[in-house]
């Protein structure tokens, strides 16, 4: 298919018509050819004028903390509020294949067979923070096509919280109401950027997760105290991190969980700090891609493809120090003469 008859299809088409486009073009984003490459650039080009109008819902935690047992019960309760929702879920990778591991899609059985649901499993395929790198395009993929959630589940591992913060309107943070150290459930880095903090299996210990959700308020309390005032907790213009308690095996506390994604959507869009959230995110993105390009660029150039098995060897050997190695193969990039060693 053309760009062009993909674009129609996700923009245009509906039902199984729609759902291959939508495969046909991330797979097509996912590809590393060149000409795939600028064909995807073309579709991308051709879809952004219909994108911008999804809530984008980030989702990280630690494995085993329910997060696809609860995207789950999210997907279901929004669909029968009337939404299109779409869960972008990003597996760890497989070392051996390179393929996905987990299979989200196979364990939200019943959201994946959802007409009003589109679920595509991705592998990280070892990019830092655990975030596809290609995820960015297909959440455009998504809106286009009309979901009007589109959800990001990550690894939960590493620096996913940041990279999936720096792509979605709303962080959500998942822990376990029996999680350890308590300290470990109120890292400061990671409770800066949380814009809600989600304890899940409530009704395993109901105590603990009461005193989790208390710990957890009273330091996102103390971090909203420093820094810019205008997060002062009275300034009722401006949205405070919560804290909230489910149980998404049983359903339990969905509808409040949603509620309190409702009021930070109606805040931030007030304020206007859900825009400035999402050109700060667009030039992130330009920039990320500018990196990546030239990192590939860079390997592809002649006189380092040429210098650098032997420079490998020289390295591991300890014939000579990896920043010299480096230095030399940017100055053949660059067209110079490689630094003498001594």
């Amino acid at each position: 298919m053309t760009p062009e008859a993909i674009q129609r299809g996700i923009v245009g088409g509906d039902g199984p018509l729609q759902r291959r486009a939508m495969a046909k073009a991330i797979t097509l984003l996912e590809s590393t050819r060149a000409d795939h490459r600028a064909q995807a650039d073309e579709l991308l080009t051709q879809l952004l004028p219909h994108t911008g109008k999804a809530f984008r819902l980030g989702i990280s935690g630690v494995p085993g903390v329910g997060k696809s047992t609860f995207i789950e019960a999210l997907g279901l309760y929004l669909i029968g509020q009337g939404h299109r929702v779409a869960v972008l879920a990003v597996d760890p990778s497989s070392t051996v294949s390179g393929g996905s591991i987990l299979g989200d899609k196979t364990r939200m059985e019943h959201l994946s067979v959802n007409d009003r649901a589109y679920i595509r499993p991705s592998p990280s395929s070892g990019t830092l923070g655990g975030v596809a790198e290609k995820t960015r395009e297909a959440l455009l993929v998504c809106e286009a096509a009309g979901y009007d959630v589109v959800i990001i589940e990550t690894v939960g591992v590493g620096q996913s919280e940041t990279a999936v913060a720096g792509m979605t309107d709303m962080f959500v943070l998942m822990q376990l109401p029996n999680a350890g150290d308590d300290l470990q459930a109120i890292k400061k880095g990671v409770m800066e950027i949380a814009d809600l903090v989600v304890i899940n299996k409530a009704d395993i210990d109901k105590n603990a997760a009461t005193r989790a959700e208390a710990q957890i308020t009273s330091s996102l309390r103390l971090l909203g105290q420093h820094g810019n005032p205008e997060n002062a907790h009275h300034n009722e213009a401006q949205w405070h991190p919560k804290v909230v308690q489910i149980s998404a095996l049983l359903g339990q506390g969905v509808d409040g969980f949603w509620a309190a994604v409702t009021e930070y959507q109606r805040l931030q869009t007030a304020n206007g700090r859900l825009a400035q959230r999402r050109e700060k995110q667009a030039l992130a993105w330009m920039w990320e891609r500018i990196e990546a390009g030239l990192k590939l660029a860079f390997r592809q150039h002649p006189q380092v493809r040429a210098l650098l098995p032997q420079l490998q060897q020289d390295v591991v050997a300890g014939r000579i120090a990896a920043s010299t190695a480096a230095r030399n193969l940017l100055l053949a990039q660059s067209g110079q003469a490689p630094a003498a060693i001594e």
